[in-house]
């Protein structure tokens, strides 16, 4: 009983928001204000940020390896351009949860292939997947446009209402309203008893079996999952780029979506969200030093990340905020002692 009262515990700590996540998305709403002229940019990081989190949901909850996670992207894109393109669902929210279940049918079929085998396995079953899907995308390209991509894609106003337009500001509190949501819901997810088997199958699957954890049919669940939020990303592409090719399938897109969970950090839900905001300004900066070798200095920084440790370098990034803060606090401590010492 005590354990349980235990458990308990720990998930109503866990669930409770802290200070810095708060924080957190009071910046991102700020952000809308602050930064007018980079709302295509914000608009980026904000349907990485809920890529990353799919692909966390199953790397840092339940240790499912995946090196091909762009088929689910490219699944949701295609689905909201080719709805777009044709009028099937014009309306731009339900188009987006109708891409989200085109690419979660496809994660529940291939789910039983992943799960199996060990994670070598895995990298390689889930890279094939994404080739596999980007090789039919290119040949029926009579309905995927090939690599020329879909053409003619125009999405309708938001709900009727919002329009898209040229600057992208209603794109970006689009993705952002999405992903403040599905964000709130694989919160909910991770803490919960769901969440807390998830950890006890990556930590050791055998004994969470031996305790009776149906082990297979969580890791099916959560890439299920994990494969309608990459869905969902795509889709938001799609509709805030009018723009959808054989790239949303492409290798580099998974190795990048892979090297923003390292920036950020897995098995931690703001570690996709920062990964993508540090990425996507790591590229945005280095590509204005050296366009051509920017990947070069992303390669560096994963280097120093493994070298270094993600906490010491954030050690070293908050040593001379902290020194400041503890001298203003020390300066103002002396200040109030030698006032009270004062007659």
């Amino acid at each position: 009983m005590s354990n349980d009262h235990g458990v308990g515990e720990i998930s109503l700590r866990r669930a409770r928001w802290s200070a810095p996540e708060t924080a957190f998305w009071l910046i991102a709403v700020a952000s809308i204000f602050l930064f007018s002229d980079r709302y295509l940019i914000l608009t980026e990081m904000a349907w990485l940020g809920l890529f990353a989190l799919s692909l966390d949901l199953i790397l840092g909850y339940a240790g499912i390896v995946s090196l091909g996670h762009a088929a689910f992207f490219g699944v949701g894109a295609y689905a909201a351009g080719l709805l777009a393109v044709h009028g099937i669902v014009k309306e731009p929210v339900l188009a987006l949860l109708v891409a989200g279940l085109a690419a979660t049918v496809l994660g529940f079929v291939t789910s039983f292939l992943v799960i199996r085998g060990s994670e070598l396995s895995q990298l390689m079953v889930t890279l094939g997947i994404a080739l596999l899907l980007r090789e039919l995308a290119n040949k029926f390209s009579n309905i995927t446009g090939g690599f020329d991509g879909l053409q003619g894609i125009v999405i309708d106003p938001i709900l009727g209402l919002f329009s898209f337009d040229i600057f992208g500001k209603v794109g970006f509190i689009y993705c952002l309203a999405v992903l403040f949501v599905l964000f709130l819901l694989a919160r909910v997810i991770v803490n919960s008893p769901f969440g807390l088997s998830l950890r006890a199958i990556r930590n050791n699957p055998l004994r969470a079996a031996a305790i009776g954890i149906p082990v297979n049919r969580r890791l099916i669940a959560i890439y299920t999952l994990s494969a309608f939020y990459a869905g969902i990303a795509g889709a938001l592409f799609t509709q805030t780029t009018a723009l959808a090719s054989l790239d949303v399938f492409s290798f580099e897109r998974s190795a990048d979506l892979l090297l923003v969970v390292v920036i950020g950090g897995a098995g931690y839900l703001y570690g996709g969200l920062i990964g993508a905001v540090v990425f996507r300004i790591l590229q945005d900066v280095f590509s204005s030093w050296t366009p051509q070798f920017w990947q070069f200095w992303i390669g560096l920084v994963l280097v120093l990340i493994v070298l270094l440790g993600r906490e010491r370098m954030h050690r070293g990034v908050l040593w001379l905020p902290r020194l400041v803060m503890r001298r203003f606090t020390d300066a103002r401590r002396g200040s109030a002692a030698s006032g009270k010492a004062a007659p």
